[in-house]
């Protein structure tokens, strides 16, 4: 598998199991956020480590960019388009949001 299948493999864990969702959203308040996180991932068996994890967020979104009108395409990129470390804990916190608000 690659990055972009282990995450999403590990989200639909995550997604299900609120220790794990939790354990993984405390990684961003480590010293180093991405180097905890990529940690507790392969503590959990997710061969994950920070490079890859950066680089895939790239070469996704220059595939992306690459495969419109024929790789011409010149609009600004979106902030995190392509950082899929920030988004997927983004998901995560929108579901633990989610959680939390079931519970009132």
């Amino acid at each position: 598998m690659n990055t972009i299948e282990l995450l999403d493999k590990l989200q639909r864990q995550a997604m299900s199991d609120e220790k794990l969702r939790k354990e993984l959203l405390e990684t961003r308040k480590a010293e180093n956020p991405l180097g905890a996180f990529c940690r507790k991932c392969r503590e959990l068996g997710y061969e994950i480590y920070e490079m890859e994890l950066v680089t895939a967020g790239e070469e996704f979104y220059a595939e992306m960019k690459r495969s419109t009108n024929g790789g011409g395409e010149n609009s600004p990129k979106l902030d995190g388009e392509d950082d899929f470390y920030e988004m997927f804990l983004a998901s995560m916190e929108e579901e633990e949001e989610y959680e939390q608000s079931k519970k009132k």
